[in-house]
């Protein structure tokens, strides 16, 4: 006697794609390779998205930036300047704008970091006329999350992302 799960009774998917180009999204938001961690932490968060591809100026892909490398260059560089001195007079802890500050204050150093010193210097990518499949089998063999379509001369022209699969499945 056989029992039947509610897996068995659920219809099946297909993929709604033949080609890298059908998966992809065009165009994805990049970023250039000398740009500062500070404005790629303002792209990524204002785009909402988690990563970007990070380009040259010839458009080539040369790397990638997720918050992941990000949160890790964080957690190795951050540097506070030297506490003000207790013998400091709190009227003397103030802003220019009058703001008064709280003791134990601390202030942050700038950090010029660039994009290209922490990204992943490692593209993952396929053609345009890759087989959907293909693309996919890539993602899960190199366990990442996205890959890039560049086309003939390196030029980056989509990404597909996990999600983007996700839409591409019917029943």
């Amino acid at each position: 006697m056989t029992t039947k799960t509610a897996v068995d009774n659920e219809p099946c998917l297909s993929l709604w794609a033949t080609t890298a180009a059908d998966l992809m999204t065009p165009n994805p938001v990049s970023i250039g390779e000398s740009a500062t961690v500070r404005e790629a932490i303002n792209l990524l968060t204002d785009r909402g998205i988690s990563a970007a591809p990070v380009i040259d100026a010839a458009g080539r892909a040369v790397g990638v930036l997720s918050r992941t490398d990000i949160l890790v260059h964080d957690r190795e560089v951050i540097h506070h300047l030297p506490q003000v001195p207790d013998y400091y007079h709190r009227s003397e802890l103030a802003l220019e704008s009058g703001e008064n500050l709280n003791w134990g204050f601390q202030v942050e150093g700038y950090d010029d970091t660039r994009v290209d010193e922490i990204m992943t210097p490692v593209v993952f990518s396929v053609p345009p006329n890759a087989p959907a499949r293909r693309a996919i089998q890539d993602m899960i063999a190199w366990r990442v999350h996205r890959v890039f379509v560049v086309d003939d001369a390196g030029v980056l022209v989509g990404v597909i992302s996990a999600l983007d699969v996700l839409k591409h499945l019917v029943e």
